[in-house]
């Protein structure tokens, strides 16, 4: 759940965010060059670079460069973002949005490090830049991807509003292959309707 949602800032009403910043437990935002040695020790894991599409494996100091470097520049559609625990400030994963060809809609991709699987951080992070996307960015839709042997992630996609679209297969450098992957999607419409409900939801429960 967003912490700081502001309600005023559409012209419907809805909540939105000035960007995906701080969840209840998160703080989302640029990576840094003193998070490599954290990024390198959780990103150079198999289990992870072979559920992701552009992960590699191994996971090298250059490769953590590589990935602070393009946390540095967000534009419109694309951005990269730390998944960082607000209580020490550690670096626990990145999640980020991106269009993977012109005239796409933006796709959501995340990690988080084995670590810190279990305990809803990935739930808690995406759904802040999900709101980001669409209440910010004006995103008309957000696509995402799961392999079909990561029930995990899929239930994250379907907690944050993400409808099944169709099978497919995708490239992963982590697994060194192409592999196959649900698809899915929320669109703009469905976001605001789960914000509007979520919202009646707590004025009737206060």
């Amino acid at each position: 759940m967003v912490a700081d949602l502001e309600e005023g800032l559409e012209e419907d009403g809805l909540a939105a965010v000035v960007g995906p910043q701080e969840t209840e437990r998160l703080r989302l935002d640029a990576l840094r060059h003193d998070d490599l040695a954290d990024i390198v020790f959780l990103a150079n894991n198999r289990r992870i670079a072979t559920m992701v599409a552009s992960m590699p494996h191994p996971f090298t100091v250059v490769d953590g460069r590589n990935l602070i470097a393009l946390s540095a520049n967000p534009t419109a559609t694309r951005a990269k973002y730390a998944i960082r625990l607000k209580s020490t400030g550690r670096v626990i994963g990145a999640i980020g949005y991106g269009a993977l060809d012109e005239g796409e809609p933006l796709h959501l991709g995340y990690w988080v490090g084995e670590p810190f699987w279990g305990q809803g951080y990935a739930t808690e992070a995406a759904q802040s830049v999900v709101d980001h996307v669409f209440a910010v960015q004006g995103a008309d839709r957000l696509s995402a991807a799961a392999r079909v042997t990561n029930p995990a992630s899929r239930r994250v996609l379907v907690k944050c509003g993400f409808q099944f679209v169709e099978q497919g297969m995708i490239h992963s450098r982590g697994a060194g292959g192409a592999v196959s992957v649900d698809r899915f999607a929320i669109d703009r419409s469905t976001w605001r309707a789960l914000k509007q409900w979520g919202r009646m939801t707590c004025l009737s429960s206060a």
